[in-house]
Formats: C-alpha cells, structure tokens, sequence
C-alpha cells in the first residue's frame, strides 16, 4: 500500500508591510486596539501588478527545491484559495503549473476558506493513497488585500497577503506517513463570514452593490464562539482517533486568525507555550496560505526536524473546519 509523505515546505511573503499604525490613518483604530483583540502588529500587502499565481510560483519553487523531487515528476497541483486570479476560470493551479513550467499535469482549485490548506492535504493524501498520484503539490495562495473593504475597520486590520506550499508524496514507509486529516463543514453558519460577490445566489441590480459584495465580510464575535468551539472539539476527536497524546506533538499549528482564538484552543487542549506556533502578529490572517506560511517559519527557523509530528486546525468561512497529524518526513539525503 502506498502511503502520503509530507516532503517539505515553501512560503513566500509580498514585500510591502502595512503596520497598525499605518491602518490607523486609514480607518478609526489604533495599534493597542488591534493588537489587544486580535495579537496582530503588521501584515504583508502584494504589490498591485502581483497575482494570486504570482505569490504561489515563489512558495512552490522553493518547496519544490527542498522536497528532492524534481518538477518534473510533479504529477497534481491543488490550490487553496479564496482570492484566485480569475473568479470564474481558469483556475489558479493550472495558471501556477503553467509559470512552473511542469508539463500537462491534473491543477485545480478548491474553496475552503482559511481551511483550504487542510482540505488539500487530505485530498493529496487520498490521491496517492488509491495509487492515482505519486507527487502532489498543494498550494495556499490569497491576495486577501484585492478582497479587503479598507473603510470597515472590522475586518482590515485582519488580513495579509502570502503563499504557502508542500510537496506530499508517496512511500512505502508507514512511519513517514501522514497519520489522518479531519475536515468537515456545516452551511447554516455560512452568513457568519463570507464574501458575496454577485454570484447566483445574490445576484446584484446596480454596480454600486456589486462593487461592496467583492469584499469580505464577516461577524466577528459569533465566528470567535463558534470557532472556539469547533476548533477544540475536532482537534480533540483526531487525537482521540489516533491514541496520541497532546504531548507528543512537537508542533501545533494553528490558521492564524486571531492570538485569541489560538490562545483559547490551546489552553483547552493543554498545549504548553512552546509548542503552539505563532505567527499571526507579523503576518495577520492569510486565509488559506497561513498554516504552511507558520510551518516555513518554523523550518526556517531550524526547528523542525525530520519525523517531528505536527497537528495543524483551521477553520474557515463556509463554515469549514479541518485537522490534521502530520509527521514532517523529507526525503533522507
């Protein structure tokens, strides 16, 4: 049987930062404000000609780099997404495949919100599972500043702009493998954060409205509770799934959303300090490209060793929530 490796891991962040107290002449806040709700200090803006794709390319040139596989044998591209080049089509993987160079390979893009990164690590770890694909490069992409309203303070001082990728491939090697991924999603809450944008099912009868309904909007205190809530429920249904105790994860990363939510969760798994990743104060909430953006870090940094596990959570609009126990496993030089 063929099981799913994570080989490694790439990021790439715009240039441009925009501090809180830049956000501060823009819209009535101020940096201790932002920073006691949501722990964020700056966030990174792509410049105005970057694309979705653009970011994407520089997290996958690297991840691809240190994976030891060359591009060539690259044989699926998913990315994450809510911010694509194109709205309708093409997707935003077949437009990252393409400035790769990779040849004709199966790209495509999935909606999930700011738990893209975990539905595609399941849907890459089916892939090679059934024996269809042998390496898969997934991809969280968001040029959330395109998306942002930047005259409602509520959501603006929350998102960034970044990428994230991983190669995942297969092998035989049981203790290499990805233990399991959790995703769920449940509709009735989808008001609670969500971006309207004329499409069939709100409709627009002036440009005015359709312009408003291209940003996000969001109802922050109830998608706090709720994601409170569901985050710790599922982390504690995968480790219970799998008998592993909270203490034999090396590193918990969370989407970073908010220090709050984060802070919440991992006081209600027991999580020590040192094992929860953060990141979220210098890059703000990247949707989608968050968990691999907070991984880069981590391996940047030299602290992620091979075989170390690792229990990622998001949760998203849609709503959608996903978890995962992941064991970093490169290639062995």
């Amino acid at each position: 049987m063929a099981y799913a490796a994570f080989r490694s891991i790439g990021a790439y962040v715009p240039n441009k930062i925009l501090t809180n107290e830049e956000l501060s002449k823009m819209v009535d806040t101020s940096d201790e404000w932002i920073t006691k709700r949501t722990g964020i200090k700056e966030r990174h803006i792509a410049a105005e000609n970057e694309t979705t794709s653009d970011m994407g390319v520089e997290a996958a040139k690297l991840a691809i780099e240190r994976s030891g596989i060359d591009a060539s044998e690259i044989d699926m591209v998913v990315c994450a997404t809510i911010s694509p080049d194109y709205f309708c089509m093409p997707s935003t993987a077949t437009i990252i495949a393409t400035k790769l160079g990779l040849p004709p390979v199966m790209a495509f893009d999935i909606s999930a919100a700011c738990t893209g990164f975990v539905y595609i690590l399941g849907i890459a770890k089916a892939f090679i599972e059934s024996g269809m694909k042998k390496n898969v490069l997934i991809i969280g992409s968001e040029k959330l500043s395109a998306i942002t309203d930047y005259t409602d303070r509520g959501t603006c001082i929350l998102f960034g702009d970044g990428a994230g990728a991983a190669v995942i491939s297969a092998t035989e090697n049981k203790d290499e493998a990805i233990i399991d991924v959790h995703t769920g999603a449940d509709g009735t809450y989808a008001d609670l954060l969500m971006t309207p944008n004329g499409g069939t099912g709100s409709p627009h009868d002036s440009l005015e409205a359709e312009a408003g309904a291209c940003f996000m909007q969001m109802k922050g205190n109830e998608t706090f509770k709720v994601a409170v809530r569901t985050l710790t429920k599922d982390v504690k249904e995968i480790l219970e799934d799998n008998n592993v105790e909270s203490d034999s994860v090396k590193h918990f990363i969370p989407h970073q959303a908010n220090y709050r939510i984060i802070k919440a969760v991992g006081d209600a798994l027991k999580m020590r300090e040192e094992q929860v990743v953060l990141t979220v104060e210098k890059y703000g909430n990247t949707s989608g490209a968050s968990i691999p953006m907070a991984m880069n870090d981590v391996f940047e940094q030299g602290n992620l060793k091979t075989g170390e596990l690792m229990l990622l959570d998001a949760f998203g609009g849609g709503l959608t929530w996903g978890s995962a126990l992941v064991p970093f496993s490169p290639l062995k030089k």
